[in-house]
């Protein structure tokens, strides 16, 4: 072919994209499509290896999104730079999503457990409501097969991101739920344990847009069986709640074994708590 001469397009078309006999107008069209769709592959491919190399490698809850800010998806990981770089894997390109390719940037929450990461998860996506997730709605009860000795208001003891601290996540048999972190060393829970009675006793605490507690019951019913837990109603007071959660937290087995606490005596079912989950 001459410099300047128009490329032969149905050549083009047989030899590259292994379709043949196109006719003119067919193949360069073909061709130019595919020309388009590598271009967008190459800054997709940019994007991703930009998103990657400042991901972090812990747990987390991560968002795609679009290249004018609007949400994508919503995910969870044990591992956010992994989960992403196989979100952006040139080997996913022929069967992505339409969606996915659109994504231009994203962003994450790192997360301490699996429960914090499902809870997170299912808030951002209510909230953002991203196009590429299926939205199923808010978690019901009733559709869920659950012991009924689980469907009870419970606080759930559970790791931080923060090495120092815990999450506490207050769950109501009427769906709602609460997210305390607090420090280990007690500093805190003066506050906290007034702020979690409150939620659990007072009405105006009851006004929950996002009911997401069937999440908790479902996880505690699984692999969420071995953490530990209190149950509000036992405490009878902040004060009580206070000294029961201030001697779980001292405890160095609590994020190791299920601990019990039966008249604020400390025992232990000697069993490991579940880690996070692959999404």
């Amino acid at each position: 072919m001459e410099m300047g001469d128009e490329p032969d397009f149905p050549r083009l078309a047989a030899d590259v994209l292994r379709i043949r006999n196109a006719p003119e107008d067919l193949a360069r069209r073909l061709v130019m499509q595919a020309l388009v769709v590598e271009d967008r592959l190459e800054a997709w491919r940019r994007i991703g290896d930009r998103v990657c190399a400042g991901a972090p490698t812990g747990p987390g809850v991560y968002l795609l999104r679009d290249g004018d800010g609007g949400a994508l998806y919503v995910g969870k990981a044990v591992n956010l730079r992994r989960r992403l770089r196989a979100h952006f894997a040139r080997q996913q390109w022929r069967r992505l999503k339409p969606g996915f390719a659109r994504a231009a940037d994203a962003e994450w929450q790192e997360v301490g457990s699996e429960l914090e990461a499902l809870l997170r998860e299912a808030e951002w996506i209510a909230t953002l409501a991203p196009s590429v997730n299926v939205q199923a709605g808010l978690p019901v009860l009733d559709r869920r097969a659950l012991p009924r000795r689980l469907v009870r208001d419970v606080i759930v003891v559970l790791p931080s991101v923060e090495q120092d601290s815990a999450e506490l996540i207050g769950a109501r048999v009427d769906g709602g739920w609460i997210i305390q972190r607090t420090r280990r060393d007690g500093a805190d829970l003066v506050v906290h344990t007034s702020r979690l009675m409150r939620f659990f006793l007072s009405p105006i605490a009851r006004a929950d847009d996002r009911l997401l507690a069937p999440l908790v019951f479902s996880w505690l019913s699984g692999r969420g069986q071995r953490a530990t837990r209190i149950d509000p109603h036992d405490c009878g007071s902040a004060r009580a709640l206070r000294m029961r959660l201030a001697s779980l937290l001292a405890d160095e087995r609590v994020f190791e074994e299920r601990i019990v606490m039966v008249d604020s005596v400390v025992g232990s079912s000697r069993r490991p708590t579940a880690r996070l989950s692959r999404p």
